[in-house]
């Protein structure tokens, strides 16, 4: 009896570890590999903005600085990561984008933006699974709604907008540059590479009071008027960034 109770008692003692190592080998049994392609968004919650300008006269000059803390510009990103250091994205962005002009002659200010709609292309480099990298590249967006506002000190307001305006060129392509900070802040610079103004667009004005009409071309002066933009926002993911896999049982080798 001694003996059976020795022997009940080890095999009661042994089954803890047996168990324990079959459930350890069923957790090694599937792994945690990091997802290639994912998706995420993208906001810049302020930004500033001036335009690099240059006049027919001669004049060659930066608009004044606006910041924007009211106008969220948002992206909706497809990225695929070649390796954990380098990866591609891009997506579908909705901007809302413009600068400021002051007139001293007539102490007056313009106001002019648009909202887009575009597609960028870009790479990253960096520490992608912890969030920090730098990241380059390139869109076109294609504003569909211009606005402008006008005004003189002490003065009435002025402002319209028009959807698919002729006041801008049809695309508006741009170059960007960046870095995010873990846990996603980004800070970035865009530099569009065409004049925010159509230079060729024509109206037909009427003289106040009469019926008195003739054709100007408001923005023919400008030969150059690029937009430059520094931004503060956020790269968020919101796709699972691991998914499990099995490992495959590898046959185990006899002992003579």
């Amino acid at each position: 009896m001694n003996v059976l109770k020795k022997a009940l008692l080890l095999t009661l003692g042994l089954t803890p570890l047996a168990i324990s190592g079959q459930a350890q080998e069923t957790t090694d049994s599937v792994k945690l590999t990091r997802k290639k392609l994912y998706m995420g968004a993208g906001m810049d919650m302020a930004y500033f903005s001036t335009t690099l300008t240059e006049t027919k006269t001669g004049g060659k000059y930066l608009s004044p600085l606006r910041f924007h803390t009211y106008a969220f510009n948002l992206s909706f990103n497809f990225n695929y990561d070649i390796t954990n250091s380098v990866g591609l994205f891009t997506g579908i962005n909705l901007k809302n984008i413009g600068f400021i002009q002051k007139y001293s002659v007539v102490d007056s200010t313009v106001k002019r933006r648009v909202l887009t709609l575009g597609v960028p292309l870009g790479i990253k480099v960096g520490n992608l699974s912890r969030h920090v990298f730098g990241f380059a590249g390139g869109g076109v967006d294609v504003p569909f709604n211009y606005r402008e506002k006008g005004f003189r000190r002490r003065g009435n307001k002025d402002k319209f907008n028009e959807w698919f305006s002729e006041r801008t060129p049809a695309i508006m392509p741009y170059v960007f540059a960046g870095v995010c900070l873990k846990p996603g802040i980004t800070l970035k610079a865009q530099y569009y590479t065409t004049n925010f103004l159509n230079t060729s667009f024509t109206e037909t004005v009427t003289l106040p009071g009469t019926q008195t009409t003739y054709i100007t071309s408001p923005y023919s002066n400008y030969t150059k008027l690029n937009l430059l933009l520094l931004s503060v926002g956020f790269d968020l993911r919101y796709s699972k960034k691991s998914k499990a896999e099995p490992v495959s049982a590898e046959p185990a080798m006899r002992t003579m």
